[in-house]
């Protein structure tokens, strides 16, 4: 058995060497006692300071942290700012704000109301309030209605369009979708507004953004069409390159239909597929005033404007030209001799007056004019008359169915001496007060249009005035009607929700009579021309 270790010795722990620790009662021990507190202590403020190092690193952390997320929202809101600046105040890709502060594009009235101006805000609030309830199951398709729907002109002063003409003119459409709306069916008619811009400038850019709704969106008719301009003759064969069909509201000039005469040789015409129209021609006009005057004796001058204020061609302006050359009953009366021009890019009002001093130093005294030119010159020329020198001979002016625009108080307030006699005559659709007169068989269908137009749009109201001055609410309402007519038509058990295609061809089997009108029932021929156009003879002034 081993011998146990010796024992140690009192106050020297095993394994520690006399040096390692100092006698407990000496002052080797104390001065060892003091160095150990000493190390401790700079060791606890070593671990506060790294503490306190490590909660600076997470506070500074943080803090930089927040910096950048603020940064980070300044920026997305600087660029959110600078978007909706692009884009009419919304973030709507399909709206732009044009260099002058004008607003082009296509909304469903689910943006904001005032995009195209406050006159607009009434329908566009019932656009989208309409909308939002017809798509809410998605069954529905979409009409587009194209137009002109903002006006700046020249310097932001001079108007293109009158502005109760186009309001008129969108709240008769949205009228239309309304009614279509409120039928059993279950399929639901969603519309968007298309707007060309000033002077229709912006045009492609708006046909752009329809043609790829016809797929995302359904889109199987365009209505409205803007005017007889190349910009409109442009948009039709664009759409109709894409098979959407088309309802023009207020194109007059003659060929701007189906056939593509507008633009085209006679010999080789290049169709516009899909493209009809509910108003009637300048031929048919014309034709009726040339009825009217063929039995008078008479000595007319001619006077027109080539061009729009864009320099592009004005085809309305070019067929009034062409039909007071060719009609019967209006060429007999022409002295060659008295054919002026104007090019509306130089200004009006100068030339017209020059123009109209002009007609007292013809070879032959002129007392009718036959005015191929747009409304919106039609009151300038008019004061031009009453200040030429030979201002108290009688003198009538002749012009195409934009003249239902002119206000006849322009005219009593030229002749309140009766100084100078002048009167204006027009052909067009009836008026209101023919329309809802007993001689017309289908004054029902006026009157209910009449009825609707001035009902609640989901807490709206429409002025009753816009819907009986001038016919472009009404003209309007007909073409979103024929439109819808055919869309009707095209929905089956099978096709409950009928594409383009189908709308198209249910657009050209519109018989006689099919579309019930608020300007009377009519149907679409092979030309894309409505059956039956009722025409009245509309004089205002006079010269005796």
């Amino acid at each position: 058995m081993p011998s146990p270790p010796p024992a140690a010795s009192p106050g020297k722990p095993p394994g520690k060497s006399p040096d390692d620790i100092p006698p407990a009662d000496g002052r080797r021990w104390k001065e060892w006692r003091a160095r150990l507190a000493g190390h401790r202590a700079a060791v606890a403020v070593c671990a506060a300071l790294a503490l306190a190092a490590a909660a600076g690193v997470y506070a500074v952390g943080e803090h930089h942290e927040s910096v950048r997320q603020e940064q980070q929202r300044r920026q997305e809101q600087l660029r959110q700012d600078k978007y909706r600046k692009e884009h009419c105040g919304t973030m709507n890709p399909a709206l732009v704000t044009e260099a002058g502060g004008e607003c082009t594009g296509v909304t469903d009235g689910l943006d904001r109301s005032d995009v195209f101006g406050s006159a607009l805000e009434p329908v566009l609030t019932a656009i989208g309030a309409e909308n939002h309830r017809a798509t809410r199951d998605g069954h529905y398709v979409t009409i587009a209605f194209l137009a002109p729907l903002t006006s700046v002109g020249s310097a932001g002063k001079a108007k293109d369009l009158t502005l109760d003409q186009f309001v008129g003119e969108v709240e008769g459409a949205y009228t239309a979708v309304e009614r279509a709306n409120a039928d059993d069916g279950p399929l639901k008619v969603r519309l968007v507004l298309a707007n060309m811009g000033s002077g229709e400038l912006h045009w492609k850019r708006a046909v752009d953004t329809l043609t790829g709704m016809a797929e995302a969106d359904n889109l199987v008719a365009v209505a409205g069409m803007g005017l007889s301009q190349q910009e409109s003759v442009d948009a039709a064969r664009a759409l109709g390159g894409k098979d959407i069909p088309m309802v023009a509201d207020l194109i007059t000039a003659d060929g701007f239909d189906t056939t593509g005469l507008i633009d085209s040789p006679k010999s080789a015409p290049k169709r516009i597929n899909g493209l009809v129209r509910v108003t009637l021609t300048n031929a048919a006009q014309l034709g009726a005033l040339g009825e009217e005057l063929d039995g008078d004796t008479r000595t007319a001058a001619l006077v027109r404007t080539a061009k729009t204020p864009n320099g592009t061609r004005d085809f309305y302006t070019d067929s009034l030209y062409e039909d007071f050359r060719t009609v019967g009953g209006l060429k007999k009366h022409l002295d060659p001799t008295a054919d002026f021009s104007f090019d509306p890019r130089g200004g009006a009002e100068s030339i017209l007056d020059a123009i109209g001093q002009n007609l007292c130093s013809t070879g032959r005294p002129v007392d009718t004019v036959y005015f191929a030119a747009r409304e919106k010159y039609l009151p300038g020329f008019l004061q031009a008359l009453s200040r030429r020198s030979c201002h108290r001979r009688p003198i009538t002016v002749v012009s195409g169915s934009d003249t239902a625009a002119l206000d006849p108080k322009t005219l009593a307030a030229l002749n309140q001496d009766g100084e100078a006699p002048i009167a204006v005559l027009y052909a067009s659709l009836p008026g209101a007060t023919q329309l809802r007169g007993p001689g017309n068989s289908d004054h029902n269908l006026y009157e209910q249009f009449l009825d609707a137009f001035g009902g609640d749009h989901h807490g709206q109201k429409f002025p009753a005035a816009h819907a009986t001055r001038g016919y472009w609410p009404v003209l309007a309402h007909d073409a979103v009607l024929t439109a819808t007519t055919a869309i009707r038509n095209a929905t089956t058990p099978t096709t409950a929700r009928p594409n383009r295609y189908a709308v198209l061809n249910h657009l050209y089997a519109l018989t006689d009579g099919a579309v019930p009108a608020a300007t009377g029932r009519f149907g679409i021929d092979p030309t894309g021309n409505r059956t039956k156009v009722p025409i009245t003879i509309h004089r205002l002034g006079t010269t005796t």
